[in-house]
């Protein structure tokens, strides 16, 4: 279709015109029957999101993707253009990019009118029919709609009730494309209102000047249910005018979770061959996540970006690959202290309520890390309460005698790799529990799983763990008495009972 250059032409082709719900409609129907992936990259939505706005799509719906933030509403959008036609038709030389078939301007039909059959035609790729707007309190009227522009009408001798006069704003020039507002009741409600006629009557008003353009467009609104209360609100009119309200929802599984990150994680070629990160650290950045989002510090209706599993990803390998430049290694893996790295990409991604604020954000990032670490340890050791209370041997009780006697251990993050094994191994019993639980892993999982038992350990109170500028220490729970005020020592004494 691209060698047709003149409107003659596209009639003998037998071209014929859709609207762009129609073409994302009908394309949608083919992509379904065929057992095509609509949405490439989104993961989680399969039977949540994604068919809702398959539904609206078969409906010809406006669209208004409601959820928190780090939900993907935006990269739902943009991924919409994927089901529109890879080329179409326009007036060449026309400024909202009119359907030879079908102009609405005065400058379409004039066109077409002096020109005829030779109006020269012009291809437009569906990547150009995408325009994205961030809604914010500055945004105005001329902005999305258009105003009137006193220069040309100068020059042109014309009236300001000309449409000739108009300089078009983001929407009409959006025409025949998908239009998204992000975060819609950031909008003011006076600028909210200007877009209900465009949504049901194609009018739009500039001035106090009526003109009449048919506006071709598939509307997408994304909004955070938080700003209905703290920063604005859709009005009503205009909500009731986006036909499918579809809510997302953060990852509900620590798997689904951990595809999105690796999807997303930005990594370098030498990071992804040179640092091994095992499935417990991956599991373990999810966690915190899920952790964070039933926190009592964090607020809840602010939510907790998927993007803080990203971010905490990545500084987690980068963290790793610093300690291995440091100490001249040519690779490594990834260590539990190697966490401290990941506090910075956690305190920048969550909102604290009051109680969260008393503590501080590097203090709330520290104990997301280790209700994490907590609930992870379930999953490769017995449950130390579980342990007590059926009064079964325990495994940890060598570990914990060997700290009870005075000893304590210091892991660091910029420890070399013999330096790390040695403070480990000093630790007595500390490998036999790993391989009586866990008997073919490789040697580095084996060490990984050593610390990870100390720092589970400590969480559980059965060891000391405290913060180092660099890392952590491991000492006995006794001993911290001395430095360290606690509010039941009753429940201390009887967690030492066991032993």
């Amino acid at each position: 279709m691209l060698h047709i250059k003149t409107l003659k032409e596209l009639k003998e082709s037998g071209y014929v015109s859709r609207s762009v719900k129609e073409e994302l409609r009908e394309n949608l129907i083919r992509e379904l029957k065929n057992k095509n992936t609509v949405l490439e990259g989104i993961i989680g939505y399969e039977d949540t999101v994604i068919p809702d706005l398959q539904t609206a799509i078969l409906s010809q719906h406006n669209i208004l993707l409601l959820g928190l933030r780090g939900q993907a509403k935006t990269r739902i959008a943009r991924l919409m253009i994927n089901l529109l036609d890879e080329y179409v038709p326009y007036i060449e030389g026309s400024e909202l990019f009119e359907d030879p078939l079908n102009p609405i301007s005065w400058s379409g039909h004039h066109t077409l009118e002096i020109k005829g059959d030779t109006t020269p035609i012009a291809w437009l790729h569906r990547s150009d029919r995408y325009t994205e707007k961030l809604a914010t309190p500055d945004v105005t009227v001329a902005d999305l709609i258009g105003d009137v522009d006193p220069i040309k009408a100068a020059t042109l001798k014309l009236t300001y009730s000309d449409e000739r006069v108009i300089h078009f704003g983001l929407i009409p020039r959006a025409h025949r494309g998908i239009f998204v507002i992000n975060e819609l009741p950031d909008l003011q409600a006076r600028i909210q209102v200007a877009l209900f006629n465009i949504l049901q009557e194609k009018d739009i008003q500039i001035r106090g000047f009526k003109l009449r353009l048919p506006l071709d467009i598939q509307f997408v609104f994304t909004a955070n249910p938080e700003d209905y209360t703290n920063r604005g609100a859709i009005v009503t009119p205009l909500k009731d005018r986006i036909e499918s309200q579809i809510l997302t929802h953060y990852p509900k599984s620590i798997d689904v979770s951990r595809k999105i990150t690796q999807q997303e994680a930005r990594l370098s070629a030498s990071q992804r061959s040179t640092i091994e990160a095992d499935g417990l650290v991956k599991d373990l950045v999810e966690q915190i996540a899920f952790e964070a989002r039933e926190s009592e510090y964090i607020d809840k209706k602010s939510g907790v970006s998927a993007r803080l599993t990203i971010s905490a990803y990545e500084n987690l390998i980068s963290n790793a690959e610093r300690r291995m430049l440091l100490n001249g290694e040519s690779n490594t893996f990834v260590r539990i202290s190697d966490f401290l790295g990941v506090i910075p990409a956690i305190t920048g991604k969550i909102e604290l309520v009051y109680e969260g604020e008393l503590e501080g954000p590097g203090k709330v990032a520290n104990i997301l890390l280790g209700k994490a670490i907590k609930t992870l340890m379930l999953n490769y050791f017995p449950d130390p309460e579980k342990l007590k209370k059926a009064k079964a041997a325990n495994p940890y009780a060598d570990i914990i005698n060997w700290f009870a006697v005075g000893n304590s251990i210091s892991l660091v993050d910029d420890l070399s790799l013999e330096e790390y094994i040695t403070a480990l191994e000093s630790v007595p019993g500390l490998r036999t529990v790993i391989k009586q639980f866990h008997k073919t892993l490789s040697k580095n999982q084996q060490i990984l799983l050593m610390e990870f038992l100390l720092h589970g350990l400590s969480e559980f109170s059965l060891i000391n763990k405290s913060f180092l500028d660099k890392g952590f220490s491991f000492n006995d729970m006794f001993n911290s008495l001395f430095n360290t005020e606690f509010e039941d020592d009753d429940e201390y004494n009887e967690d030492r009972d066991q032993f």
